[in-house]
């Protein structure tokens, strides 16, 4: 298949690879708006919390495991993850185009997004479906279908409370979204802070709603059950209201299993399919922090203009909320209708003429620079007035393309430097002196030879 160019294939030489490792936290900050200064007496009470271990890493973890498939019905999908600068990897994913039986017509897609551990992210992966399926109302009665989707959530989480008691597991927990597809409806299913949105003729017309403790409901749910939200959390500690597992909030017998601290229940919602439908969109909280809904189906609809490749484009994806600060683990399914945009030749054009011109501008910058550095080039574009950036993306998204003109570049500039060292010996054997001169950013600094008279 052909897609547009792809510059995170051009082979990276290791000078570069060395220079991007040391910029890269560097550039991740400068897009979450700059370092974040160290207060008086904070050395000394980090050295204090050395004993206590970081759920972040030094470096992110920059490996994604992707997949795509799709089904007879003209619907394709591909899911992409990442573990981030997360100490451990707990997200877990589930794609079903096509199920079982007499449901072949139907699909299934989820994101479990886990805290805690990953025990109960990976169970629900494997045997949530199951669990709504042996309720026996998958049919086209939507209430019918919404309440065994339900009845599926509150079975399983009671199933995984007996084998946490009688296994020993750990005390995670996991949101779910999730959408089930059949032939005439579009079923959103949402337990957590994971998020699915529905785009439609270009617009956001359909997203699950976060459960978040602060939520007027679920803080009435929760202080009914003896709770508190303080720091937005419930009790000072979890971060969302609504989750399976997470079994330490869930111990007052005499209490339904929907009125406990924290509720397995989900919310579901149907709607019915139309030929203006493009693509679902399924994602955690990694994604959400960083990006808003309307940004995402922005961005999105534009990749698929110029790229053919789903999984490009949710690795695009994760990159964009990497860069744009998100600290978390990031997965994301797209599952695109027939309706969904194709690849056009005008927008292959305008993103070959954008490239073009970071290349240029790029190759401007480092020809005014004797020392060219990464993070200064990125700075310089991201203050630039650029046409025809990816909505939703900005320069942000076009660090690959980036990266690419400066690799490209500073390896033309390295094949001339025996040429500029003759140069600078002879002005010095001549009394050159070099002068400090500011940069349009303020901070950085280079060398300009100035002759002194003899």
């Amino acid at each position: 298949m052909r897609t547009a160019r792809r510059a995170s294939n051009v082979e990276v030489p290791s000078f570069l690879r060395q220079l991007v490792k040391e910029t890269e936290k560097m550039v991740t900050f400068f897009f979450k708006g700059g370092t974040r200064e160290e207060g008086p007496g904070e050395e000394d009470n980090l050295d204090e919390d050395d004993s206590m271990p970081s759920p972040y890493l030094d470096r992110p973890i920059l490996e994604k495991h992707v997949l795509e498939g799709g089904s007879e019905l003209g619907v394709s999908y591909a899911v992409a993850s990442m573990q981030g600068w997360r100490a451990q990897m707990e997200d877990a994913h589930t794609c079903m185009p096509q199920l079982r039986g007499e449901l072949t017509e139907w699909g299934y897609y989820a994101v479990f997004d886990g805290h805690a551990g990953s025990t109960v992210a990976q169970y629900c992966s494997r045997n949530l479906l199951d669990h709504i399926l042996a309720t026996g109302t998958a049919n086209e009665d939507p209430e019918q279908v919404k309440e065994g989707i339900r009845e599926g959530f509150l079975d399983i989480d009671r199933r995984m409370h007996k084998l946490a008691r009688q296994d020993n597991w750990d005390r995670s927990g996991s949101t779910a979204a999730a959408v089930m597809i059949s032939p005439r409806c579009i079923y959103f299913i949402n337990c957590g802070d994971s998020r699915t949105l529905l785009c439609h003729n270009g617009q956001v017309v359909f997203y699950t709603e976060d459960h978040k403790p602060f939520n007027p409901r679920e803080k009435a749910r929760i202080q009914n059950a003896g709770g508190s939200v303080t720091l937005q959390r419930i009790n000072g500690s979890l971060a969302v209201s609504r989750a399976l597992g997470d079994f330490d909030f869930k111990e007052v017998d005499w209490r339904p299993q929907t009125e406990q601290l924290v509720s397995p229940e989900p919310e579901v919602y149907e709607l019915e399919r139309t030929p203006g439908d493009e693509f679902l969109i399924l994602a955690c909280d990694g994604v959400w922090d960083a990006i808003g809904n309307e940004e995402l189906c922005a961005f999105v609809r534009s990749r698929l203009q110029v790229c053919n490749d789903l999984r490009d484009i949710c690795t695009q994806v994760i990159d964009l909320c990497l860069y744009k600060g998100s600290l978390d683990n990031i997965s994301i399914i797209i599952v695109c209708f027939p309706g969904a945009p194709q690849l056009s030749q005008e927008a292959l054009q305008q993103e070959a003429e954008l490239e073009q011109q970071i290349d240029m501008k790029v190759e401007g910058e480092l020809s005014r620079d004797e020392d060219p550095d990464l993070l200064y080039v990125i700075k310089f574009l991201t203050a630039e007035d650029m046409p025809g950036l990816p909505p939703g993306g900005g320069i942000t998204s076009k660090r690959e393309s980036i990266i690419s003109a400066y690799q490209k570049h500073v390896m033309a500039l390295r094949s001339q430097e025996p040429m500029v060292r003759h140069v600078k010996s002879h002005d010095i054997r001549f009394g050159c002196k070099k002068k400090k001169i500011k940069s349009r950013f303020g901070k950085h600094t280079h060398t300009k030879i100035k002759r002194k008279k003899i």
